[in-house]
């Protein structure tokens, strides 16, 4: 099977395109330093021609509320568009868990009007829910910082390894289209604030994690479950204690 990953050479897309290929299957990472841009539809008919599915793995550059509507809203008309001429079987794209609940977020709301997109397109769809991935937990922890300590709410989250998230996309490319959506979360439901204290601990990082039910996470105030499926979810096999030695290996 022919397989295009957009967003092929980032965290998730390389993994992915790494596992399709060990079954064998033909895959493009697509991005735009290969000649494939969803923006501007550069290279995109070409990357396309006898695909059979198409896994959409792009993020914006822009985290500004403006910039990242026009990323998803036009990356996904561009997408939808070249699928379709070319006879695409299969539309897999990932995003997050819950979207639908953070309307005050403006990533949030841009990865809502990328899936509207997808279910009005036409082309059979599976969209992936996943929560927060272990690998940017050092990141949420720098954006939160304020004065000389950490502030996060003291809300459930359930972070996942980047290659529990991979095995997903792969296994999900190549199954039948769900014309819905999966959630997929780690193993450990734990509080937002004690998590990332404990990644800070992990990591010999001496910040400390205040509990503040103010802090805000991508723009927007949460409330208990926000961050973390509200039913059914496929669960991930990797602890937070087997990740993190991995982790700094690869790191060093």
């Amino acid at each position: 099977m022919k397989i295009v990953v957009i967003g092929g050479t980032g965290l998730i897309g390389s993994k992915t395109v790494e596992r399709l290929r060990k079954k064998g299957h033909e895959v493009i990472a697509a991005s735009p330093n290969s000649g494939v841009n969803t923006i501007t539809g550069e290279g995109l008919a070409e990357a396309l021609a006898g695909t059979q599915v198409v896994i959409d793995l792009a993020n914006s550059p822009s985290f500004e509320d403006k910039a990242v509507l026009e990323f998803f809203e036009t990356s996904g008309r561009n997408l939808a568009a070249a699928e379709a001429k070319a006879g695409v079987h299969h539309h897999v794209a990932l995003s997050i868990v819950g979207t639908e609940r953070l309307p005050d977020s403006g990533y949030m709301r841009a990865k809502m009007a990328q899936e509207r997109l997808i279910k009005a397109s036409g082309i059979p769809y599976t969209i992936v829910h996943s929560t927060q991935f272990f690998e940017f937990l050092g990141g949420i922890a720098q954006s939160a910082v304020v004065g000389d300590v950490i502030r996060l709410p003291a809300v459930s989250f359930q972070p996942i390894a980047s290659d529990d998230v991979a095995d997903v996309m792969a296994d999900v490319a190549l199954a039948p289209p769900l014309n819905g959506t999966i959630d997929i979360a780690g193993p450990e439901r734990e509080r937002f604030n004690e998590f990332v204290a404990r990644f800070l601990k992990g990591t010999k990082d001496p910040r400390k994690v205040v509990a503040d039910p103010h802090a805000k996470y991508f723009g927007t105030e949460l409330e208990d479950g926000s961050l973390v499926p509200a039913g059914k979810a496929r669960i991930g096999a990797i602890r937070f204690e087997e990740w993190l030695p991995r982790a700094s290996l690869q790191r060093h």
